[in-house]
Order: C-alpha cells, then sequence, then structure tokens
C-alpha cells in the first residue's frame, strides 16, 4: 500500500526540499520505490534534481488545474526508482485559481487515488511554504506529515500554525492525518540549539522523530550538484543520518499499518 508523506513548515529554510530528496534516495535505497512530487512554485526540488523547471511541458499544477494523471507527468530521474513529477512557477496560479473549484481540497488526493498502477510504496509531496490551497492538497492527501523544524525560536514558533492547520485538516477533510517532526540543521555546539531541542522534545513527545539531522555542507553541495547526498557523498553524515531516519519512518509506518489492522 502506498505511503503518503507530505513534508511541509511554514518556515523556510529549514531544510524542508533537502528532506524531501534525501529522505526520498535514502528509501530507494532500501529497497522501496518513490515518487516526488515538487509542489512548490520555486521549484528547488526540481533542481536539486537536475531539471530546469522551465523545461517540463507538464509539471504538478497539471495534476491540479488540468486533471493530469500523475503517470503522465512523472519524469525519470538518474536515481533508479526514484521519480519526480516536477514543478514550474505556475503552481501560483493553481494557489490562486484551486480556491475556486468544488472540494478543490481533494483534487491531489484525487487524482492519486485515480492512479490504478500507482507503482510506488511512498510518494513525497514537497510543500510551499504557504499554508495555502497547494498545502492542503497536500494534507488532505497525506497519511503523515512531515515538519523539518531547526533547533532555534522562529522555526519552533512556526509550528502553531502548522498544528492549527492539522486540526483544520483533521476536522474537515483528514481525520487520519498524523505528524511528526524533524530536527533538521541541529548544532550541538549551541546552547540554544540543545535548549529548543529539549523542549520540543517535552513538549511533543513521540511527535518527534528520534533521528536528528545536525549540520552538513555537503547536504547543500548535494543540491548544488543535482543528486541525493546518497549519490553526491555516500559517506556524509547527512546521507547516514537520513539513511536512519528512512528506517525509522519504515518502523513508524509498519507499527501504523499493524495497529490499524488489530
Amino acid at each position: 500500500m502506498t505511503k503518503i508523506i507530505a513534508i511541509s513548515n511554514e518556515k523556510g529554510g529549514v531544510a524542508k526540499t533537502t528532506t524531501t530528496i534525501s529522505l526520498g534516495a535514502a528509501l530507494v535505497d532500501l529497497g522501496y520505490r518513490v515518487l516526488l512530487i515538487d509542489l512548490d512554485a520555486q521549484a528547488n526540488l526540481t533542481l536539486a534534481l537536475g531539471f530546469e523547471p522551465g523545461d517540463s511541458e507538464y509539471t504538478s499544477s497539471s495534476i491540479m488545474l488540468d486533471n493530469a494523471s500523475l503517470l503522465s507527468v512523472r519524469r525519470k530521474t538518474d536515481v533508479d526508482k526514484l521519480d519526480l513529477i516536477p514543478s514550474s512557477l505556475r503552481v501560483e496560479t493553481s494557489e490562486q485559481f484551486l480556491p475556486m473549484r468544488t472540494n478543490y481540497t481533494t483534487i491531489l488526493k484525487r487524482a492519486i487515488a485515480n492512479t490504478t498502477d500507482i507503482q510506488y510504496e511512498y510518494i513525497l509531496l514537497d510543500c510551499p511554504t504557504a499554508l495555502g490551497a497547494i498545502t492542503q492538497n497536500a494534507l488532505t492527501a497525506a497519511d503523515l506529515l512531515l515538519i523539518p523544524t531547526q533547533a532555534e525560536y522562529f522555526s519552533a514558533y512556526a509550528l502553531r500554525n502548522m498544528m492549527n492547520l492539522v486540526r483544520r485538516i483533521r476536522e474537515e477533510d483528514n481525520p487520519g492525518l498524523a505528524y511528526r517532526i524533524l530536527i533538521t540543521m541541529l548544532d550541538n555546539r549551541n546552547r540554544t540549539h540543545r535548549n529548543i531541542h529539549d523542549q520540543l522534545r517535552s513538549t511533543f513527545g513521540e511527535g518527534v522523530f528520534n533521528t536528528v539531522i545536525e549540520m552538513d555542507t555537503k547536504l547543500r553541495e548535494s543540491s548544488i550538484a543535482g543528486m541525493p547526498i546518497s549519490s553526491y557523498k555516500p559517506g556524509a553524515r547527512g546521507a547516514t543520518q537520513y539513511h536512519i531516519l528512512a528506517q525509522e519512518l519504515i518502523e513508524y509506518v509498519k507499527e501504523t499499518e499493524n495497529r490499524q489492522a488489530a
């Protein structure tokens, strides 16, 4: 069964796109087939996988606005079993016009459900920072919301709006939506980072992944190189930590499925 994971935070610069591509590649390394969907008009995920946003005739906005199927829009990446639905500036048009449509928050969910030969064990949705119509579509379609969060004041503060949106999506469209917070770009030498990290764990408990992603310049370099960290520098700390995160995610999914089956 395909698991859909939305990766979102209202605060920018928290390694949202880095997490999408690095986690996706780590899942592929563990034997899973993964589809990444770039829902951000900035198209950073598209760029990080070596594609020029303007080169793709069909993008995620084709799904949102034109009822295109997922499989007709996907692109093969240089990583086997890791596919991409790219983005472009037209996504901004989606944000503007989606609310004019009936049941607009479920468009992406229906598009995924209508894909009979889904082929992927995991679909990762890279959301824009704005908590608008596109992000609402992603959270309505998702089984799990992954929230990358720096151990810094403004990043932690932004979680308030994310939690409000989670509650609203649960009430209106997706009662089964779960969430997990991922601490990213952690500097253990920084006392403020350590303190906020501890506060987040105290406040959210099991809602925080055990895995932590520490600062690693190789992660930034891999995006510039147009490839996941596991391909660019497989021995880097960031590659190892995202691999551990993928294992923790897989275990979480198995536990969730077992509880639902009981």
